[in-house]
């Protein structure tokens, strides 16, 4: 850091922390082959706290899910999409894309779930891929 100002970026596959300040946590998240279509399978959702992410580049669906109902949404770049704590959630992307995500320090599996998609879940999803997926 010089001058009071840190420059943080990544571009590597996956997930990379970055500003850890206080309670909150900034990282930046870049597509991984768990974001294909072929690969979609797996949700997951926090226990202590939401997670924000904002699309920066490429083509995203957002899909989360109640326990009630699945909500599958097409995120647009530069837009907060707020994940409530305890909402299951997880990405279908374009091999470019890459999200900014703002949560809670200390977010790991301790106070994770993660769990298969149901049959109908990802067939709901794969039933409202945008032409891109």
């Amino acid at each position: 850091m010089t001058g009071g100002l840190e420059i943080h970026s990544w571009d590597g596959t996956g997930f990379q922390p970055l500003v850890a300040s206080n309670d909150w946590l900034v990282s930046i998240l870049n597509w991984e082959p768990i974001f294909d279509l072929e690969k979609i399978g797996e949700v997951e959702r926090h226990y202590h706290t939401d997670e924000v992410f904002v699309l920066s580049r490429g083509q995203a669906l957002l899909f989360t899910s109640d326990d009630k109902e699945l909500r599958v949404e097409e995120m647009i770049p530069g837009v907060l999409y707020n994940v409530l704590k305890g909402t299951w959630h997880n990405l279908l992307s374009t091999r470019d894309a890459s999200w900014i995500i703002v949560e809670n320090q200390g977010t790991d599996d301790t106070n994770s779930e993660y769990r298969r998609l149901t049959e109908n879940e990802r067939a709901q999803i794969i039933n409202r891929k945008p032409s891109w997926a």
